[in-house]
Parts: C-alpha cells; sequence; structure tokens
C-alpha cells in the first residue's frame, strides 16, 4: 500500500510497523509482544503501549471500544498483578504483567490470530501479508464491516495494507459519503486517507464547491488544505481573476 504524500504520520507508521514482515512459517501465535499501561494525560484518556519487534502502537483506552473494556478495567486497578484479554475479529491478545497503581505497569502479551477473519480477507482480495498484519488490525479496529463498507462506497481498499491506514485515521464509509462533493474527485482509498490525514472534511470541499472549484484531484484538495487555503480564501482568488466582480 503507498499511502499518499506520507501524509498518514508517525503515528500510523508506528501501528503498520507492528506489521513486520516475517517468514512464510509465520506462527498461529505470536508471542514477542509488551505491553505498557501510561497513566490518564490531563488531555485524554489512559493509554496502552504494545511493543513488537522494534516497533510499537498506542491504544487509547476511552470506552469507546468495547473490547477493551476489560483491558480498561484490569488496567484501572491498585498495583499488583494483572491480565486482561483483547479479543477482536483479528485475533485475541492475551496480556499479563503488574501494576504499580492504575494505568501504570507493563508486562508481555500473545497475540492468537483468528484464521476465520484470514480467509474472510483473503475472500475479499486483502490477504495480510503475514501475521503480524492481524495483530495491526486488532490494533486499530480494521473490520471486515470496514473493509465492505468503503468497498460499498466505491473505495475498495486494495490491500489490507490500505485498511489497516483507514482504520487507523478513521476513514469510515460515513466519512466518505460526507466527502463527496462536486468540488472533489474521490478516486480511491488512498484519496481518502489523504484527505483525512490532512483534516479535509465535508463542509471544507463543499465550501471549494460554493467557490467554485469543480472536479479536483484529491491531491489538490489536499494540497490546498495545507496550504491553509479556506473556502473563503478561494472566493476571493476566484473574484480577484474576475476583476473584482
Amino acid at each position: 500500500m503507498k499511502i499518499p504524500m506520507t501524509l498518514a504520520g508517525a503515528a500510523l507508521l508506528s501501528v503498520l510497523a507492528c506489521a513486520a514482515p516475517s517468514t512464510a512459517a509465520d506462527p498461529l501465535v505470536l508471542s514477542d509482544i509488551a505491553w505498557r499501561a501510561e497513566p490518564t494525560p490531563s488531555d485524554g484518556a489512559p493509554r496502552l503501549r504494545v511493543s513488537r519487534k522494534t516497533s510499537s502502537s498506542d491504544v487509547v483506552i476511552d470506552g469507546i471500544r468495547n473490547e477493551l473494556a476489560g483491558a480498561r478495567a484490569a488496567l484501572g486497578r491498585g498495583a499488583g498483578p494483572t491480565g486482561f484479554a483483547i479479543v477482536h475479529e483479528a485475533g485475541t491478545l492475551a496480556c499479563s504483567g503488574r501494576l504499580t497503581g492504575a494505568f501504570d505497569g507493563q508486562g508481555d502479551c500473545r497475540f492468537t490470530a483468528d484464521p476465520g477473519f484470514e480467509r474472510a480477507l483473503d475472500q475479499r482480495g486483502l490477504a495480510p501479508a503475514n501475521r503480524g498484519d492481524l495483530l495491526a488490525m486488532l490494533l486499530v479496529d480494521a473490520t471486515v464491516e470496514l473493509a465492505d463498507g468503503l468497498t460499498r462506497e466505491g473505495v475498495k481498499p486494495k490491500d489490507n495494507g490500505d485498511l489497516i491506514a483507514a482504520a487507523a485515521l478513521g476513514v469510515t464509509p460515513a466519512y466518505v459519503r460526507d466527502l463527496r462533493s462536486e468540488a472533489l474527485v474521490l478516486a480511491s482509498v488512498e484519496d481518502a486517507i489523504a484527505c483525512k490525514a490532512l483534516g479535509v472534511d465535508g463542509a471544507y470541499v463543499r465550501g471549494l464547491a460554493d467557490a467554485g472549484y469543480r472536479k479536483l484531484a484529491a491531491e489538490e484538495v489536499v494540497g490546498m488544505k495545507a496550504m491553509d487555503v479556506s473556502p473563503e480564501y478561494a472566493r476571493a482568488m476566484n473574484r480577484a481573476a474576475r476583476g473584482g466582480q
């Protein structure tokens, strides 16, 4: 998967790095995984950092994802031994370790991939290159439902990396529908990923359409957003080009 203009950022690249290449004999169970919990920052929810090989990814435990409820409860207890499991379509991440306080501790995990999920991905042309990809899918909540929803919206993921990137950045079918406008030609899921990474939303592209812009490529819209070109500025430029009319 190519992420357009490298817009996904360091956080996404960290998640993708968890899916590091492995041998053809990639095991069903991955055991080279560590976790660390960090106390709640003043500006957000607690985080669970999951590390494998030389990469790590932070999972926000904010109560939105139901499958993280057990981890939130276990990590919110006081000092002592702890254990929790995250059960997802992609597989199960079972962890144990020790806390020094609420949301402050570390330990080890085992990830067991779900072969049924792998088969479902394969049927959609999204077969993972290795089971580390499936761990990344658990971390970002990449699901078959998301893959199918994006496909219905005309932005089918071309590979499992596209699906991971879309999930990590929150590119949902609803987001794709909101983006569609006379101003924007949304040709692929990579276009949607690039827009999401730069904070382009439906209101922005509708504003460009109102300013007289039609059928811009996603690359052009993303470039305008990156340069802080607002719809108001675009309208002013159009007026200037027409001689102030």
